[in-house]
């Protein structure tokens, strides 16, 4: 007992998980994001871009290991018939409608793509995208929903 003397003790509970569905939506948009930026900027410095992330698998003998794997990465810019750049947001499967009728942004030159998402990520993180990111998860649910049954 004369150990736990020297300890300072106290009473505190973990913080739970975010439990408002806003937010948990929003930071997920925002590290997709930050995922197209790190991908465009390696794009543009000339070098491959592919993530990673752990995944738990079993070995040959049962046992449950943790392995570095390649992570699903689809780039979020793409090029229409006449060589222009655009910008598409995904969120929940689908292209998310930015205006009425526009669901793609117009980089122009790739080298100001980076910025672009940029401002993307505040107007996200300010909650602009609020209602198209809410009804493209109801959207999604339903489908899911469907599908289950």
């Amino acid at each position: 007992m004369a150990h736990l003397k020297t300890l300072k003790l106290a009473h505190a509970e973990p913080v739970h998980a975010q439990a408002d569905p806003v937010k948990r939506a929003r930071d997920k948009v925002v590290e997709g994001l930050f995922e197209q930026k790190r991908a465009a900027e390696a794009k543009l410095a000339g070098q491959h871009y592919a993530p990673t992330h752990m995944v738990t698998r079993k070995n040959e003998a049962g046992e449950r290991i943790q392995l570095e794997q390649r992570k699903r990465f689809r780039n979020g810019w793409f090029e229409n018939a006449a060589g222009q750049c655009f910008f598409a947001l995904r969120y929940a499967g689908k292209a998310i409608e930015l205006a009425k009728g526009k669901n793609a942004i117009e980089v122009g030159e790739f080298a100001k793509l980076p910025g672009i998402i940029d401002t993307l990520i505040q107007a996200v993180n300010a909650g602009e995208l609020d209602a198209q990111l809410a009804a493209a998860a109801a959207e999604r649910g339903q489908l899911l929903r469907k599908t289950a049954a």
